[in-house]
């Protein structure tokens, strides 16, 4: 058993124990951190792993929150149909948008994912009959998985350890993916395109591919966040979010795929205590991003991974 296999287990455990003993407020939080982190993990596959930076991954985000909130309010589907509906949305969305968006490179792709982005929040905000408009789809509830786990589905708590499996598989998920000879295949993309050409590799299948298995996970964040507050807005597709979730990969790690689950919850306790004091709790953010790009540019995760190689390779 490898120290990744360790620390993730011991990351796991105290979770657990604290959606225990934690208030239902806060139970909330770290129901939230583990949501950012699935979301955070699926643009570091395209950022850290495949050098495609996106300020628009908050598309797939919302969509498919937005996708299955429809299809539960306005046309009466359960969950079981609901939920998996609003993921293949989600990946139809990114395979359709990366047919034309992979024609373009580096910061052009980072200016179209923007502009993919901002279209979608502009007809959710204009779409009020079908999006509710500004004021978004509240109402949607948790449905209840009573037949299938020990535990209500719809408490704080019950949701919680929902999530906490689901965070699980899905990091479980992703980390044999980048382990594998398709993830390797990513790096070499990331690090020198031409000579991955060169050597044979077909570069924009791997793009696409790898762009629909982000979409995905961002899909199923964006699902959890959706039923973890009964709602989903236009906020949800915003710039703003497509962001904040890019400044958790850059705080916690490029790369790393923990490293990003780490900013995510920095970023998710920093908001919740700094707009405790001040409405203008992003600018402080942003400072503190200032501030790790400059003093800790590897982030958060790559410091500590530093610092811990330097003790071992000083023990005599």
């Amino acid at each position: 058993m490898n120290r990744t296999s360790i620390y993730a287990g011991i990351f796991v455990a105290i979770a657990a124990v604290l959606g225990a003993v934690l208030s239902p407020y806060d139970t909330g939080l770290l129901t939230q951190m583990l949501i950012y982190g699935i979301f955070a993990m699926s643009l570091d596959l395209l950022l850290g792993y495949t050098g495609m930076p996106s300020l628009g991954h908050a598309a797939y985000f919302g969509l498919s929150g937005y996708a299955a909130a429809i299809l539960t309010l306005k046309l009466g589907w359960g969950f079981a149909l609901a939920a998996p509906a609003g993921l293949l949305v989600a990946v139809v969305a990114a395979a359709l948008f990366h047919l034309l968006a992979l024609r373009t490179a580096h910061s052009y792709y980072l200016m179209i994912t923007l502009a993919f982005s901002q279209v979608l929040w502009s007809v959710a905000v204009s779409w009020t009959e079908l999006t509710g408009g500004d004021n978004g789809l509240p109402g949607v509830k948790r449905p209840d998985l009573g037949a299938w786990l020990p535990w209500s589905f719809a408490t704080t708590r019950g949701f919680f350890y929902f999530v906490l499996i689901i965070f699980v598989v899905a990091a479980f998920a992703l980390y044999i993916f980048v382990k594998s000879p398709f993830g390797y295949a990513l790096r070499g993309i990331r690090d020198n395109e031409m000579r991955m050409r060169a050597l044979g590799y077909n570069v924009w299948a791997y793009k696409f591919t790898v762009a629909m298995v982000s979409a995905f996970f961002a899909g199923l964040a964006g699902e959890l966040y959706m039923y973890l507050n009964s709602f989903i807005s236009p906020s949800s597709l915003s710039v703003t979010v497509s962001a904040q979730v890019l400044m958790m990969i850059l705080v916690g790690s490029v790369g790393t795929l923990f490293g990003p689950v780490l900013g995510a919850g920095i970023f998710v306790l920093l908001q919740y205590v700094l707009s405790t004091y001040t409405d203008r709790w992003l600018f402080v953010i942003g400072l503190i991003y200032v501030g790790v790009a400059l003093y800790a540019p590897e982030g958060a995760f790559g410091l500590i991974r530093d610092r811990m190689r330097t003790k071992r390779s000083a023990r005599p």
